[in-house]
């Protein structure tokens, strides 16, 4: 009898499946653990910047509190100071002012006689006094035995301003004001224009050339006349178109104490 044969069972070796799954799985477990591993080097990245600010953050607000604290101090030394000042007696300004020695006298009261040249007036807008809007009115003071300096006489309203009652004066005039240097202008004040009459903010080198200069015996010598009259006396001068002087007063701004308090509000958040 013949026997069928049947060929030999054909298997795979184990070696092929041994080798095969660990390379499988290790292909995914690197790709799925190394999603976490760089999502957190990038979080960790930035956070440690973010963790050093704000850490480092009340530090810096407190000593900025600090500073500011200082600044008030300084503001309410220089206040008393110029308080004290002005409660002086008036100077008699002598005939040429020493230029060097001005700051030293800023805020003391002086006293000067002259006629006015109208012709130099100079009108600053935009100004308001009380709600009213107008100019301040400055005109350079003639003095006889001396250099001419520049007023600014005070406030006269924009419907008074064209009736020119303020150049009713003509004679011989004294003057009691505030001596005053040139104020700084803000980012939002035009540059004044003296070509066309325009003047803004208090430059008084350039308000002297204007009204002559060096040439015509000008000083660049500022001062701001004061008025000491009642509510009553300065209506009248309102409607009649004459100009308002300043209060004799410390107008110095002084926003240190809510510096102080914000930022030290800050430090403790």
């Amino acid at each position: 009898m013949f026997r069928i044969g049947f060929p030999p069972k054909f298997t795979l070796p184990r070696r092929c499946f041994h080798n095969s799954a660990p390379r499988t799985s290790w292909l995914f477990r690197s790709q799925t653990t190394s999603v976490p591993a760089i999502y957190k080097a990038r979080k960790e990245s930035w956070m440690k910047p973010t963790m050093i600010l704000v850490g480092i953050m009340p530090f810096f607000t407190f000593g900025l509190g600090v500073w500011q604290l200082k600044r008030l101090k300084w503001k309410i030394n220089l206040i008393d100071e110029l308080e004290e000042k002005l409660q002086l007696q008036p100077l008699s300004l002598p005939p040429n002012i020493n230029l060097s020695v001005v700051e030293e006298f800023v805020f003391r009261r002086v006293i000067v006689r002259g006629k006015w040249d109208n012709a130099h007036t100079m009108l600053f807008s935009p100004r308001v006094y009380n709600g009213v809007h107008g100019f301040h009115v400055v005109t350079p003071l003639v003095r006889e035995n001396g250099s001419t300096v520049l007023v600014d006489r005070g406030f006269v309203s924009r419907d008074c301003i064209s009736s020119a009652n303020w150049l009713a004066e003509t004679g011989e005039v004294e003057v009691l004001g505030m001596l005053r240097t040139s104020q700084p202008r803000n980012l939002f004040t035009p540059n004044n224009d003296p070509a066309h009459g325009k003047w803004y903010w208090t430059d008084v080198e350039t308000m002297a050339e204007y009204a002559g200069g060096k040439a015509a015996g000008v000083q660049p010598v500022f001062v701001e006349q004061i008025f000491e009259g009642h509510a009553g006396e300065a209506n009248t001068k309102l409607d009649k178109g004459l100009p308002i002087g300043r209060n004799p007063t410390i107008d110095l701004r002084n926003s240190h104490l809510s510096y102080v308090i914000t930022w030290q509000v800050q430090s403790v958040k």
